[in-house]
């Protein structure tokens, strides 16, 4: 691998936009090649559930795959590159309990390959929903046990198209694909009470101020303090008050979970998925300006991740979101055109997002290394998958 080379994502939705997990790959890859590398990513650590790693296994030891967490591993293969000696190794790799795809099969292929089909898990399809039907119909008559998934969702009608088939599919695209605005391209009465409840800890409101309007929404307050008293705060007495919640924890961590909340306060359909990116987003730049920017800036990178995604999450322009509420000008210069002290932070992560994205360059911009911006990808990507809010 490359100590140089840049991890990108692909998550895996079901019909219910819930991420299953994602497919990992290197961003420029000459070849199908880079096992090695993305087995030693992701051993020891914590998964961000399935792990779909793209690259060729046969070619790891035994140690690589032994340090490995193989029940929520699955290698992406090629068929190209297989023929029927391998299969004896193939075989090996599912008694170790590590699942097998194959990406880009057609209906024609899954008809010839019988054999090969009782060693895989699942089947990554490309193309029409019509390969896909007849791939799924075959699958499911013959090898029930495999999955089949649909490869690199360009965009919502085509995920839609796959999600009333029952079909999940690769939205490598999730982040970039054009979404349904709102009709009155206003936001609901839940969103601004959260943009007002964000304000008023901006200011340093006192508590008071927000205990009174957060009692406004009893729905709000009962989620608030079920997130203050979960494990995650390690907090040994029960909080019953905002007084005591401000008091415990602090305003830092109320603005932060707010801003959770604001993007599960969809106008539009909600999406988990688009919820779960956005967590993605704001660790990754949380954790890339750790050591370069101070706590407070660190902080404002996380803000900037979570409402880089607000447009698509409400349905509304992140312009009118941000008229309701001040924040500094570094974060609104950097989610309205990229610019200022945060642009490249967050210009680099969504360069993570996709196959042809400069990652190398922007990471080079800011003196980051591949192995750190790596190592804090995959760390975000379990802290989103594992916060329960």
């Amino acid at each position: 691998m490359p100590d140089d080379n840049y991890l990108v994502r692909s998550p895996l939705l079901d019909p219910e936009q819930r991420i299953l997990g994602y497919k990992l790959a290197w961003q420029k890859k000459e070849d199908f090649t880079g096992a090695a590398g993305l087995a030693r990513l992701v051993s020891g650590g914590a998964l961000p559930g399935t792990v779909f790693l793209q690259g060729n296994p046969l070619v790891l030891p035994a140690s690589a795959r032994q340090a490995m967490a193989a029940q929520n591993t699955v290698w992406v293969l090629e068929h190209e590159a297989l023929s029927e000696a391998d299969y004896p190794a193939l075989a090996a790799l599912r008694e170790e309990g590590f699942g097998l795809a194959l990406r880009g099969v057609d209906p024609g292929f899954v008809q010839a390959n019988e054999a090969l089909l009782r060693l895989m898990t699942h089947l990554e399809v490309h193309g029409d929903v019509l390969r896909l039907t007849e791939v799924s119909h075959h699958v499911t008559q013959h090898h029930p046990a495999v999955s089949v998934l649909a490869g690199q969702s360009a965009h919502w009608a085509d995920f839609e198209a796959c999600a009333a088939r029952g079909i999940p599919v690769f939205f490598e695209a999730l982040c970039r694909s054009p979404r349904t605005m709102s009709a009155s391209g206003a936001l609901n009465s839940q969103a601004t009470l959260i943009l007002q409840l964000m304000q008023l800890v901006q200011e340093n409101a006192d508590v008071p101020q927000l205990e009174k309007l957060l009692k406004s929404d009893a729905v709000l307050s009962y989620k608030l303090f079920r997130y203050i008293n979960s494990a995650s705060f390690g907090i040994k007495v029960e909080i019953q008050s905002l007084r005591h919640a401000v008091a415990m924890v602090g305003y830092s961590p109320l603005f932060r979970w707010l801003s959770l909340r604001l993007a599960m306060a969809s106008t539009v359909s909600f999406s988990p998925a688009l919820v779960q990116a956005a967590m993605v987003r704001g660790r990754l730049l949380e954790l890339l300006g750790q050591g370069l920017l101070s706590r407070k800036e660190s902080d404002d990178l996380f803000v900037v991740g979570m409402f880089s995604l607000l447009g698509p999450m409400l349905g509304v322009p992140v312009s009118k979101v941000l008229n309701q509420i001040a924040l500094p000008d570094a974060i609104v210069q950097a989610l309205l055109g990229r610019e200022g002290k945060y642009g490249p932070f967050m210009l680099l992560a969504e360069a993570c997002e996709h196959e042809d994205g400069c990652a190398a360059d922007l990471a080079d911009a800011l003196f980051l290394t591949a192995v750190r911006v790596n190592n804090a990808h995959l760390s975000a990507l379990a802290w989103a998958q594992s916060t329960k809010f």
